[in-house]
């Protein structure tokens, strides 16, 4: 049996995949993140992510926190441009516990304004740590000069100036629009009885104050056009990006833009960027690519960081590996090793229960179902020389490239 789910009376979809072990990994993922903010509403959906641990109708933050943490249990969270999850690793015998406390921060949080007002202090410092750490905040950057003007683009923790505006009221009108129980998915992996799984959610999934109006429809980033950027920071290295819109979670070539970005700019050491800056010229510490789907978009990128007199040298560098990747197709037994080593660091990802657990959840919530590891597989077998080559062409064309560069 690889998975098992159900939808409950009010549409909340429960999947669960049993797995031998002492420990359970739960949580719920929430349709909902930075991009389905209004331009008042910037770092709400980040703010209340933070606010859900801050007090319910029957807990104060101080039990939130030791509720699972006293039988040595841990709750976390984290919010995206289009989610927000709530998850929980707990002993087996403790997982009624995990699910009766997130079902009671999601639907039951009120949260205090005295709260708020300690909280937005703690993202504002947050905010001013990303801007001190220019190889971070530059994605952002990067996003806004993509996305431009869209909401996708904006910084998942939004402006200060806003965030000190935000009240009791604010938060609790954006989870009526937005906490809907039909665009929630609760997973569950571990050794547990999938029927008693279901009673728990009955019992304690019960949505309250929904606005009857359905959330509102997504707005499609339109009419991408290339953009240039250099901005001033006095940082000691360059930092630099270039990339582009890319597919979205759903087109034909997903999977060839994945293994493709996997041989640039990947995490193995034997990425075509890092044997080229790093191994053979010397020229970097870090350089990578990253390809990033949506629903209805996506974003490919490259990023090095690099010693001012070598900024030049390096994005030659760059520019000449995708120049190869649009000209030349890669050879059958490159491809072939290539191809191993991505469906080998999924299934080394796989191992990791709390990954499996969320990649459960987030995969009901966009497709459904949850492909196996056989199923991409084949996936990835079936990609070609020349269709990645097609792809490079298409995602590398440098006339639809933008570059973003600190100094």
């Amino acid at each position: 049996m690889t998975y098992q789910t159900y939808t409950l009376p009010n549409g909340l979809r429960l999947v669960y995949k049993p797995d031998e072990g002492a420990v359970a990994y739960c949580g719920m993922v929430i349709n909902t993140g930075s991009r389905d903010e209004d331009d008042t509403e910037q770092g709400m959906a980040h703010f209340i992510e933070h606010m859900l641990f801050k007090g319910t109708e029957k807990r104060r933050s101080g039990h939130i926190i030791n509720r699972l943490e006293n039988v040595g249990g841990e709750l976390n969270a984290f919010t995206s441009k289009e989610e927000t999850v709530v998850y929980a690793a707990v002993l087996k015998e403790y997982a009624e516990r995990a699910v009766e406390l997130i079902g009671d921060i999601v639907f039951h949080s009120v949260f205090p304004q005295k709260e708020i007002d300690k909280e937005v202090i703690i993202i504002i410092d947050e905010i001013q740590s990303y801007n001190d750490s220019p190889s971070e905040l530059i994605y952002d950057d990067f996003e806004e000069l993509i996305f431009d003007k869209h909401a996708i683009g904006h910084n998942i923790l939004g402006k200060p100036e806003l965030l000190q505006q935000f009240s009791t009221s604010d938060a609790q009108n954006f989870i009526r629009k937005q906490y809907r129980p039909e665009e929630m998915v609760f997973f569950a992996v571990g050794n547990l009885n999938f029927k008693q799984l279901i009673r728990w959610g009955e019992k304690y999934f019960r949505a309250v104050d929904i606005e009857s109006a359905s959330k509102a429809v997504r707005k499609v980033p339109q009419n991408y056009k290339p953009a240039k950027r250099i901005v001033e920071k006095n940082t000691h290295q360059v930092h630099f990006m270039l990339g582009g819109e890319a597919y979205n979670l759903h087109h034909p070539d997903r999977m060839g833009l994945y293994l493709l970005n996997n041989i640039l700019g990947g995490p193995g050491m034997n990425s075509l960027l890092n044997l080229s800056l790093r191994e053979r010229h010397g020229l970097v510490y870090n350089v990578e690519s990253t390809y990033q789907p949506f629903t209805d978009t996506g974003l490919w990128s490259v990023y090095f960081g690099c010693d001012p007199e070598n900024a030049t040298r390096c994005e030659n560098l760059v520019y000449s590996e995708l120049k190869k990747l649009r000209e030349q197709e890669i050879s059958d037994n490159a491809l072939k090793k290539y191809k191993l080593q991505l469906m080998g660091q999924m299934a080394i990802s796989s191992e990791n229960k709390e990954n499996m657990a969320l990649s459960l959840g987030k995969s009901f919530l966009r497709y459904g179902k949850i492909d196996s590891l056989d199923t991409i597989r084949k996936r990835i077998e079936t990609v070609t020389a020349s269709q990645l080559r097609q792809i490079a062409c298409e995602i590398f064309d440098e006339s639809r490239l933008s570059v973003l560069k600190y100094y």
